[in-house]
């Protein structure tokens, strides 16, 4: 949102950008994290074994459970993460008591998709049954702040359109690459062993297994989706920042990226959990937080019923609650989201506030923070008022 005003004029009328239905979608393979550890393709050491609880997922749903897959080569399939997709959407259309052809807008934003391209709206217009002219964009690779952004790209839609209905769909669907990374995995050293080698070519490689590892029990599926519209009912959308890469070179701290193999037609894949990610988090939400909210900062954050902060772990989010003064109890969805569901990506946020509306006495005027932040490297700090 625009930092100079907390609402938009549009047509000489104040306009609101409303959250009048939230929805989620989860797939329906449920995995515990003693379950995943049996399945695992290798034996993993005490150590690790205690790093994987430490990051306060106790079960996780998923498309797929891919690791055992002994095929040499496998193409994806759609239609699980489309099916899943169509059914967050279909929740969130019927809750709004609206119908598909009200909708003017779709915004799907995603990291991981079995299509490079076409993207995830294309394939979602005709199985949604949604005309087939109507305006539609793709927002991949914002991770853990896409619902932020596809909330400001809702925004500007409706400055010019205020009649008209946007349907914002968020994949948090990451089993396509945290899964199959892990196929054919022989070992899994610890992370202090991992620091006392020399071979820096050896020791990469250590360091990448463990990422992958952690990386394989951290994330879970699950689809969000959100009817957007100016009308005066549900979340009211006062303002939103955003901040990335003060340094240049901070995006390295997290990334998944493609690499190439010395075969035809094959491509490898590449991510990173970089252990600076922690501070980065804190440092960059005390940025966004002090341009929203400018010299009320702690009387603000204060005067929130409830933080919808992203899942980025357990020890990321007990991290961002001491340092911003943060009452647990404020966070307890966010806790709550990621012990049962996992990090959920960019689909992290609509699940905590969905959950955060459905469980929670709002009372007209209160209001929720909600804070992004990972990959890129940005975070993002919004206020919602609760007007229903």
């Amino acid at each position: 949102m625009h930092d100079s005003h907390p609402f938009i004029i549009c047509s000489g009328f104040v306009s609101y950008v409303q959250i009048i239905q939230l929805s989620t979608a989860l797939p329906r393979n449920e995995y515990s994290t003693k379950k995943l550890m049996e399945e695992f393709p290798c034996k993993l050491p005490e150590p690790v074994v205690q790093n994987v609880l430490n990051l306060g997922v106790s079960k996780r749903y998923l498309i797929s459970q891919s690791a055992l897959t002994t095929e040499p080569e496998t193409v994806m399939d759609e239609t699980s993460l489309i099916d899943l997709c169509s059914e967050a959407c279909r929740k969130a259309i019927q809750g709004a008591d609206l119908c598909f052809r009200d909708i003017d807008y779709l915004i799907t934003a995603y990291d991981a998709n079995p299509f490079l391209s076409p993207g995830l709206s294309q394939l979602l217009v005709p199985q949604l049954g949604l005309d087939s002219f109507v305006r539609h964009v793709n927002a991949q690779g914002i991770a853990s702040t896409a619902f932020t952004k596809t909330l400001q790209l809702a925004e500007d839609y409706l400055a010019a359109r205020p009649k008209d209905n946007v349907l914002i769909c968020i994949s948090g669907v990451s089993s396509y690459w945290f899964q199959n990374q892990v196929r054919g995995l022989k070992d899994v050293m610890e992370i202090g062993k991992i620091g006392l080698i020399h071979d820096t070519r050896r020791k990469q490689m250590e360091l990448r297994k463990w990422v992958a590892t952690m990386q394989f029990f951290l994330f879970g599926d699950g689809v969000a989706a959100a009817v957007v519209s100016n009308k005066s009912q549900g979340l009211k959308v006062d303002k939103i920042v955003e901040v990335t890469n003060i340094d240049s070179k901070d995006y390295l701290a997290g990334y998944s990226r493609l690499s190439f193999l010395n075969e035809p037609f094959k491509f490898g894949f590449h991510s990173h959990l970089g252990k600076e990610i922690p501070d980065l988090g804190v440092k960059y939400t005390g940025l966004a937080l002090d341009r929203l909210f400018a010299k009320e900062t702690k009387n603000r954050m204060k005067a929130a019923k409830k933080w919808a902060v992203h899942t980025g772990s357990e020890k990321i989010l007990d991290a961002l609650a001491e340092h911003h003064g943060a009452e647990k109890e404020k966070l307890r969805e966010s806790h709550e989201v990621l012990r049962g569901n996992g990090n959920l990506a960019g689909a992290s946020l609509p699940f905590i506030l969905d959950k955060i509306a459905s469980t929670n006495k709002l009372s007209r005027g209160d209001t929720i923070l909600m804070l992004g932040y990972g990959w890129g490297f940005s975070a993002s700090a919004g206020l919602l008022e609760f007007w229903s």
